[in-house]
């Protein structure tokens, strides 16, 4: 029996990750040929005939990259940043105030992520409309709300750990509680912050709707929505929108190995604290 596990686990597995990956070889591949080449065989490799790196050209061009990646980095950086420090904060003084208030609010920020967005986008667009603040600045407002719940938890049970006699020693040296905070406590917190700006980041800089629902100039698209409105514009065009598809996936998949690795130990850092 432990043989068949032993051989059927490592099949199972090479075969889950060749259905996993079948759709990137589709539109990598596809990417690379002719329209023509598109139709006449999907599944097979680029011929030479049909062969063709124009289309990376032309789709870079037509989907405007430079600009829609600036946006994205822009947007996804100053949100990101905002929750880091605000989710530490928020966190610390929950873990160390203790008081029915705080255990209100802990609850209550753990509740919020049972909210769908779907549920709150409407009336909170008419909110943030009425106030003009529908544009970049608004929309990184409203990331730091969606997005600081489950980084106040993460952090919340990544303080715990922390010694609260390190806090009384540096009072006693003559430090405030803003030095405190960010000379003693933010340091320690270096793990969990690691993991808490990778989840938000690749969350905010794949996310399609809020930036739909905010963003109503063309020049300040981000990739998602720029490759949205570019695709529908070339979806009889395959080889254009295939290969703006890819340049669209290049920047978060880069990410995404070079943090792969930090997601995992810092998670694992976080349970076991």
């Amino acid at each position: 029996m432990d043989r068949k596990f032993r051989i059927g686990w490592p099949i199972f597995g090479t075969l889950l990750g060749i259905l996993f990956l079948s759709p990137f070889y589709i539109v990598f591949t596809n990417s690379l040929k002719t329209q023509k080449g598109i139709f006449i065989n999907v599944m097979g490799l680029p011929t030479k005939e049909y062969f063709t790196l124009k289309n990376y050209t032309q789709a870079f061009i037509e989907l405007d990259f430079i600009r829609s990646f600036l946006n994205s980095l822009l947007i996804t950086a100053s949100s990101t940043l905002l929750i880091v420090v605000f989710a530490s904060m928020a966190a610390w003084m929950l873990v160390r105030v203790k008081s029915k208030l705080s255990t209100f609010l802990f609850f209550l920020f753990a509740a919020a992520m049972l909210i769908p967005f779907q549920s709150v986008m409407l009336p909170l667009i008419n909110i943030m409309g009425k106030i003009g603040f529908l544009n970049r600045a608004g929309i990184v407002f409203m990331y730091l709300g969606f997005g600081s719940s489950l980084s106040i938890m993460l952090y919340h049970g990544f303080i715990k750990s922390i010694p609260v006699e390190l806090e009384e020693a540096a009072i006693l040296d003559g430090c405030n509680l803003f030095q405190v905070f960010w000379y003693v406590i933010f340091p320690l917190l270096k793990p969990i912050t690691v993991t808490v700006c990778i989840l938000n980041i690749m969350w905010i800089w794949n996310d399609f709707l809020l930036p739909q629902l905010v963003i109503n100039r063309p020049g300040w698209h981000t990739i998602p929505l720029k490759m949205f409105y570019f695709f529908g514009q070339y979806s009889k065009r395959w080889d254009l929108a295939l290969a703006g598809l890819v340049i669209a996936m290049v920047p978060i998949i880069i990410f995404y190995f070079i943090a792969q690795k930090h997601i995992v130990k810092g998670v694992m850092q976080g349970s076991i604290k």
